[in-house]
């Protein structure tokens, strides 16, 4: 069994999209330590969801590899706004399907000693917005 070691802080960008809303939607993910080198990635289609879901679950499975590389601190760079500020405490989660979502990204923001999330414009996203269609031109694919 390989031993992995723990990364002290973990920068990480995710998207999340639907074609059409609802509609097949993919979630990526980039995950890079502090100096800038990948650790990780997630493209992963998901099935039929609307866009604000598709946004939460990227962080879902981003945090999921967080946790296995066993990060002690994340930044987390969201280019969704409503996300975003749902998770800083600035936005309430209104509607209960996603309200399912934001409970448990916030469990999964447990694991963590600490969390910086930062709102980004959409053009400093292009890594995991790539990750995201490439999951969704695979399954279309299929």
């Amino acid at each position: 069994m390989t031993k992995i070691e723990c990364v002290e802080e973990v920068h990480i960008h995710t998207d999340g999209g639907s074609r059409g809303n609802p509609g097949p939607a993919g979630v990526g993910a980039v995950l890079k330590d502090k100096k800038g080198k990948q650790l990780a990635e997630v493209a992963k289609y998901i099935g039929i969801a609307t866009n604000n879901a598709a946004e939460y679950l990227a962080v879902i499975y981003a945090l999921q590899e967080a946790q296995y590389l066993k990060a002690e601190k994340i930044v987390l760079y969201l280019d969704s706004q409503l996300v975003a500020r749902q998770l800083t405490g600035e936005y309430r989660v209104k509607d209960q399907d996603i309200k399912k979502f934001f409970d448990l990204t916030i469990n999964c923001l447990r694991f963590f000693k600490k969390v910086d999330i930062k709102e980004i414009p959409r053009e400093e996203n292009s890594e995991a917005d790539k990750l995201v269609n490439q999951a969704l031109d695979l399954h279309a694919l299929i």
